[in-house]
């Protein structure tokens, strides 16, 4: 596969100045941005021209670079559609066709069309798909489905996983692993034996989370935590250095603490993995950003999202006859299962949270990640019940589902809620019969989209749901236009009621 090396060893010296400069308020779009030239010719013209007295850095990239313009910025709302009919127009703008290579570009090539989530995101992302898909169901385009599926698919048989996204710069990490939910949606518009089509791919995937690095004796070891009651799963990426999209605000953070660098980068690129980038959920102290401590947790939500690939694993088995690989498959999702209740629950908040998996402790954090196994039928209906209390009490907001109880300025704290946890909470709480508890928070959500877009014609990354007049907020860069999973959601939970 082309286009692996990460701009930073692409372009050297070059991707360090243009990051330092400070010229460019996003490095994501200096790691993004197109080249006019060969990587070698624009390096070696670098060395050339650096050091002499009338050298202009900016005028330097414009010369040999153009930004990877958005797909959805120049698109123009039209507010007597509703918001349906805007979703509809908007999906072929936010299609990129199969990609074309581009020798120096960190765009790693696709071969089938995708949907991108829009605004500074250019790239399919992994987790975000399943989302868009679920609206991509509702409009009819089952083929754009399949050719995202065998996109992933793709990357799964090249690179033995799917990264955060198509670039150079996320093929050290992955993200929430839905690939076995996007077969879910196919299975259900192409039959079941879709299961045993994608069978290998799952297979890889799976040995991604549960054998990567192949180190069968160490207690944590990559993704893979081995507790005293079982093996369970964190966050992580390989890498330890600042991330390419983020590069000066990384090597920034890492000044104002005392606590290593590495360390700092490992916690941080560990929580991009997760696609909650960034939250308090993760810190010890949930002010402050450098007390990062991702790879010492067992996130609840991504082992719940185990559970269901070891359970799609035996289905898709089952359905290829091969009942042993099924009997053994069903033995791990049962295992995850148990541990999930036993482990995962806390008695004293009566609510899901991550353990520490040095202690088996839960954190303090309260967060929507704790309505996962609510999504998978995994909490007893005594555990749904005590749940679905909580939400009613703590996260219900006038907007929809609050991430977290904590505001700190994080983008997945409050007073934030994102489109994926609303549809988490809502299908979780329906599938114990809190119907009425759902339908008030999807009313809730589905009224402030539509809101926000008769006001301003836009649909947005991350909605606030605590002061609904006010504009929404937090992270390391403005709120994107656009956008794939919240369009796929509101689509959906529109056309269902």
């Amino acid at each position: 596969m082309k286009n692996l090396i990460s701009p930073e060893e692409q372009y050297g010296s070059l991707f360090l100045a243009l990051h330092a400069s400070r010229l460019w308020s996003d490095g994501k779009m200096l790691s993004d941005a197109l080249p006019l030239a060969s990587p070698e010719e624009i390096n070696a013209a670098y060395a050339e021209q650096k050091d002499k007295p009338a050298f202009d850095l900016k005028a330097f990239f414009e010369t040999y670079f153009r930004p990877n313009p958005s797909r959805s910025t120049t698109f123009k709302s039209d507010l007597s559609k509703s918001v349906e009919e805007h979703i509809a127009r908007l999906w072929p703008v936010l299609t990129c066709e199969r990609d074309q290579d581009l020798p120096g570009s960190s765009l790693i090539p696709l071969p089938h069309p995708y949907i991108v989530p829009g605004g500074r995101f250019n790239e399919i992302y992994y987790w975000d798909s399943y989302f868009t898909q679920l609206g991509l169901q509702e409009s009819k385009q089952v083929e754009l489905i399949q050719h995202m599926v065998d996109n992933f698919t793709h990357l799964i048989n090249t690179l033995g996983f799917i990264p955060n996204g198509n670039r150079s710069y996320f093929i050290s990490r992955s993200q929430p692993p839905f690939y076995a939910l996007m077969l879910d949606i196919l299975a259900e518009e192409k039959g079941e034996e879709i299961y045993a089509q994608y069978l290998t791919a799952l297979e890889k995937e799976y040995r991604f989370w549960m054998e990567d690095g192949k180190a069968p004796d160490a207690a944590v070891y990559g993704h893979r935590v081995t507790t005293p009651l079982g093996a369970l799963n964190r966050y992580y990426d390989k890498k330890t250095s600042p991330r390419a999209e983020m590069y000066q605000t990384d090597l920034d953070d890492a000044q104002k603490t005392t606590r290593p660098a590495e360390e700092l980068f490992a916690n941080i690129r560990a929580a991009c993995e997760s696609g909650w980038d960034f939250s308090s959920r993760w810190f010890k102290d949930p002010n402050d950003l450098a007390s990062i401590r991702t790879l010492e947790l067992l996130p609840v939500d991504l082992n719940c999202l185990l559970y269901h690939l070891e359970f799609t694993l035996a289905k898709a088995h089952k359905i290829n006859h091969s009942n042993e690989q099924s009997s053994y498959y069903s033995s791990k999702a049962n295992q995850r299962k148990q541990l999930i209740v036993q482990q995962f629950w806390n008695p004293q908040t009566a609510f899901f949270h991550d353990l520490e998996h040095s202690t088996m402790r839960p954190t303090a954090s309260l967060h929507l990640g704790g309505l996962f196994p609510l999504f998978f039928g995994i909490a007893t209906p005594a555990q749904a019940q005590a749940v679905a209390q909580k939400v009613e009490m703590s996260f219900l907001k006038a907007g929809g589902l609050v991430t977290t109880l904590e505001t700190t300025g994080q983008q997945w704290d409050a007073p934030n809620g994102w489109a994926p946890l609303q549809w988490i909470g809502i299908r979780g709480l329906e599938r114990y019969g809190y119907h009425d508890l759902a339908n008030t928070i999807a009313q809730r959500w589905t009224q402030l989209n539509t809101r926000v877009y008769q006001r301003t014609g836009r649909l947005l990354e991350k909605y606030n749901v605590v002061n609904i007049d006010h504009p929404t907020g937090g992270g390391e860069y403005a709120v994107q236009d656009g956008f794939g999973w919240t369009n796929g959601v509101l689509l959906k939970l529109l056309k269902q009621r």
